[in-house]
């Protein structure tokens, strides 16, 4: 073997190396070290040179270095020393000038953390504000929707719960029948436009109503159901189809319009806003709305058309603040758009199914949105048997897990970056398992109850947030929209089940055996996720 053969079996020959080569005339003998570019002082004593001068000689430096070198015998027993040694020493500097600035990176540090940079971040800003405004309209959208069938439809003693079960419905079913499809799609257009067309067209939805029930009011029945209230059903259902694309748009703008290191915090405000409209729009709903109608009346208007206009003005609100949203989309190119959208579908389950992460924090999800799914039915039952509630005042166990849970957020926002995923999910595990435990013992004591709730919510949250965030930055761009239309979906069938099952099994079993019940499911998956980040871990 020649040694010019040996060179380059040893070290890679850089091009300018390799130029001399080919100029060469007749092969020329060399040994082993001509294959180490030469060290010039400028290399050996950069602190001599200028930045600008160093900058363009490291650059010059590191194009000629070797890479990936191949260790020999031979280069070992001879004392060769790789190049890229000296290479390090810009990296040696850099490490003693941070050094010699701790206390400024410190307090950078220090900066970065908590919701302070999410909340300076003008497209951010742009997409909470609109997730205020949407959150908001889509709680007081069913106050909405019952005050109407109470106002136009329900007569003499008639109960309204029929006509409550058929929204309830009309607003269920497009989540379960286009979830998944819907997040297909998301991937397909630009986020922005999803996210400002839905809210849009909701808020036009909701605008027409008088509309059409003025127009309808002296139709022929369909059946045994009134024109008007199937115009209800069919708004409801256009309503719920397009708040499915908008779920994963919302969830797939974030990352884009966030960094990573920021994403617990950006989800943690988002809980926190979701949580507070769930509480807030339940409570002031029907007051808001009443309200809405005087000042109508106070305007000159007629007819009650305060609350359409508060609920789809909110949605309008909302699809207008985020025009000002710059998500810096690449489009997509036309030939990417031709498999069917069943084979992109087909494209998330594989993915969910080869990544183990991204499938256990979705686990983790579905657990905890069964067991607040399963709360909401045993909460009647504990208001019923705690001597100082009625039943019907079951709301004031489920806002105490609601406030818990934004406290959760809240808490994770501020000092949740500096834990691992895997180990918030933990802590909010066993704390969940708890706080279910301890339901399962003190079932008649209200403030005791009111306080396991709360903890409930509070370690619920150090479940669900981390993971949400996890499947964000798990996620490659191009599969966020399938991913989180899947998420979308299996969550509302995990909201869905408990709520027939709970009851069926408290019957049966007894509220202390269905509380033990959820917290063994929680403590199998919360030693699930633990178990599987290990290796990640080490």
């Amino acid at each position: 073997m020649q040694p010019s053969d040996l060179d380059t079996k040893i070290l890679p020959l850089s091009p300018s190396h390799a130029k001399k080569q080919n100029r060469a005339s007749a092969p020329k003998l060399q040994n082993h070290l001509s294959a180490v570019p030469k060290s010039t002082p400028s290399k050996i004593y950069p602190q001599e040179m200028s930045k600008q001068d160093f900058s363009r000689d490291e650059q010059n430096w590191t194009q000629e270095s070797p890479t990936n070198v191949k260790k020999s015998d031979s280069s070992e027993a001879k004392g060769l020393t790789s190049p890229v040694v000296t290479a390090a020493v810009p990296e040696k500097m850099a490490q003693e000038k941070s050094g010699a600035d701790g206390g400024g990176a410190a307090s950078s540090d220090i900066q970065e953390r908590g919701f302070w940079p999410v909340l300076k971040n003008p497209n951010f800003l742009a997409l909470w504000g609109g997730q205020v405004f949407c959150q908001l309209a889509d709680k007081v959208y069913l106050v909405l929707m019952i005050a109407l069938i109470n106002s136009h439809f329900q007569m003499g003693d008639r109960t309204i719960s029929a006509w409550v079960s058929a929204l309830m419905m009309a607003f269920t079913i497009p989540a379960v029948l286009f979830g998944s499809l819907a997040g297909a799609f998301v991937d397909r257009w630009s986020k922005k436009i999803v996210l400002v067309g839905t809210n849009i067209w909701r808020g036009i939805l909701v605008l027409i109503i008088p509309l059409l029930l003025w127009l309808t009011q002296n139709w022929q029945p369909i059946g045994v159901l009134p024109v008007g209230f199937v115009i209800i059903l069919g708004v409801t259902f256009l309503v719920s189809t397009l708040t499915q694309f908008f779920a994963p748009a919302e969830q797939a703008a974030i990352p884009l319009v966030v960094k990573d290191k920021h994403l617990l915090s950006a989800n943690s405000l988002y809980t926190t806003t979701m949580m507070a409209s769930v509480i807030v729009g339940f409570a002031i709903g029907e007051p808001l709305l009443a309200a809405a109608d005087r000042l109508w009346l106070l305007l000159g208007g007629n007819d009650g058309l305060g609350k359409e206009i508060v609920v789809g003005g909110s949605y309008a609100i909302a699809g207008l603040i985020l025009l000002l949203l710059v998500t810096n989309e690449k489009p997509h190119a036309a030939e990417k758009e031709s498999p069917h959208i069943f084979a992109d579908l087909r494209d998330g389950l594989r993915y969910l199914g080869k990544n183990y992460r991204l499938r256990n924090a979705l686990i983790q999800l579905i657990i905890l949105f069964s067991v607040f799914a399963a709360l909401t039915v045993l909460a009647v039952r504990m208001a019923e048997i705690i001597p100082s509630l009625r039943a019907e005042q079951f709301g004031f166990l489920l806002a105490s897990g609601g406030v818990g849970i934004a406290v959760g957020a809240m808490m994770l926002g501020l000092f949740g970056q500096r834990f691992s995923y895997s180990q918030l999910s933990l802590l909010g595990s066993v704390g969940m398992v708890v706080s279910l435990i301890g339901l399962s013992v003190f079932t008649q004591q209200l403030w005791i109850a009111l306080l396991l709730v709360m903890l409930l919510g509070i370690f619920g949250a150090l479940v669900g947030i981390p993971m949400q965030t996890a499947i964000q930055t798990e996620t490659p761009p191009e599969m966020r929209g399938k991913v989180f239309g899947l998420q979308n979906n299996v969550i509302n069938i995990a909201l869905s089940l408990p709520l027939a099952l709970a009851g069926v099994a408290e019957t049966f079993v007894g509220l202390q055996a269905v509380f033990l019940g959820l917290a063994a499911i929680v403590f199998l998956g919360g030693l699930l996720t633990w178990y599987v980040s290990i290796p990640d871990e080490n």
